[in-house]
């Protein structure tokens, strides 16, 4: 079976990240390698408040995550993090081998929540809005 690389986002406990985050990280990719996933690059992405609560929390501590492993284990890798009291969530995304290189290096250069509130030049519009009737 080939190997796949994939995109994981994992939203953890901000509050035990805290208390060492050296452990945490080491703590996913635990779960990753116990399934034969090779890690290409993983770094902590941002932590914010979160929209909802996930599981009682109201801030959460991202961490992006790239690795390779064939598709088979993904069940496994997801198993154990819904067994995890660290990792809130999870999401993993194949990701298409052309992009590979240029996703893992945006990922590992680039500064989350940059230029976040700016709209482009090209998002905005002069074209009136219209009212609404209780103005």
């Amino acid at each position: 079976m080939p190997v796949n690389t994939y995109e994981a986002m994992f939203l953890l406990d901000s509050a035990k990240v805290a208390v060492s985050w050296d452990d945490a990280v080491r703590h996913v990719h635990d779960i990753l390698t116990k399934h034969n996933a090779e890690i290409v690059a993983s770094r902590q992405w941002d932590e914010r408040r979160l929209a909802y609560t996930v599981e009682g929390h109201k801030k959460g501590t991202y961490l992006l995550t790239y690795f390779k492993t064939q598709g088979e284990d993904l069940k496994e890798i997801s198993a154990d993090c819904h067994l995890s009291e660290l990792i809130l969530r999870e999401l993993i995304l194949k990701v298409h081998p052309k992009l590979v290189d240029h996703l893992v290096n945006q990922a590992m250069t680039s500064t989350p929540g940059e230029n976040e509130d700016t709209p482009r030049e090209e998002e905005m519009d002069d074209r009136p809005r219209r009212r609404r009737r209780d103005d």
